[in-house]
């Protein structure tokens, strides 16, 4: 049994709350780091309270960990700051391994802007020299149900552009493998599922499985930012709402990878597989 811990963040959230489960399966100690620590699952954990703007809390919380699960922080106009904190947190803490959840197409000039911090964050760690995997995820099957409003209708600019929808539930078996072997590390994996479809064809799918009409209307880039004004968000995340569907109109989530076969050892779902699996997700639409 390995005497380092495995730290991980984000373990309040959906994904690292997944990967921290299927780690506590197994023999490795794990080590949460959480702004919130009350609200960590309850597993049998060495629980730290560290947040991603506090290097010194986040540098003492990591202090004898070899490896490190990276879930990328939640939007925040200062989240590469944040993550930039992170990163010289390991480093300064001798961590020998991030495992950083990032984005598919993750480059300087993406079309989505969070896509930008995403390669900057891949940066950080490479230029830190410390041995990485980064986990390049498409739009999560989980959030197809809530795409759709009220009506039924999904609204978006991503006019017949097609994405390779991936379920949180693959991503986390796969960062779960990554993050307890050393087999992959200095590698970067395109996380998608098994197909690339459009929105068309992600609301009819949709529409059939629950039984009830759900279509897709492209919006024009001007009829995007109008829709979203009423949330009443600031400029920086409406941008990133709205350029996630250019992003899929440009082509740059139209990939398809083997990456959750080779590291889970199973085809990745498709999204009638995930509405199987996660009847709650869809409730809304039939309420």
């Amino acid at each position: 049994m390995t005497t380092s811990p495995i730290a991980l963040t984000g373990v309040t959230g959906e994904l690292g709350g997944r990967v921290a489960r299927l780690l506590s399966k197994g023999d490795h100690p794990l080590r949460f780091l959480a702004r919130e620590p009350d609200k960590c699952p309850p597993l049998d954990a060495d629980v730290r309270e560290a947040s991603f703007d506090d290097t010194t809390a986040m540098t003492e919380s990591l202090a004898g960990v070899e490896t490190l699960f990276f879930v990328s922080g939640r939007e925040d106009k200062d989240r590469l700051e944040h993550h930039r904190s992170v990163v010289e947190a390991a480093a300064a803490a001798g961590v020998g391994k991030i495992v950083y959840t990032s984005f598919i197409g993750a480059a300087p000039e993406s079309t989505f802007t969070l896509g930008r911090q995403h390669y900057a964050t891949e940066g950080f760690i490479r230029d830190i020299g410390i041995a990485f995997v980064f986990l390049r995820d498409n739009l999560y099957t989980d959030f197809v149900p809530y795409f759709a409003g009220p009506d039924g209708v999904i609204r978006g600019p991503a006019g017949d552009g097609r994405l390779g929808w991936v379920t949180r539930d693959d991503i986390a078996e796969a960062a779960a493998a990554v993050l307890t072997t050393s087999e992959h590390d200095g590698k970067v994996f395109d996380m998608t599922g098994p197909e690339s479809i459009d929105l068309y064809e992600t609301a009819d799918r949709l529409g059939r499985f629950i039984g009830r009409d759900i279509g897709y209307h492209p919006e024009t880039v001007d009829e995007a930012y109008a829709s979203r004004a009423v949330y009443g968000a600031p400029d920086w995340e409406v941008d990133a709402w709205v350029t996630s569907y250019l992003a899929i109109a440009d082509g740059e989530m139209d990939v398809v990878s083997d990456a959750v076969e080779i590291l889970t050892g199973h085809p990745p779902q498709r999204l009638e597989d995930f509405l199987t699996a996660h009847p709650e997700s869809y409730q809304g639409l039939l309420e």
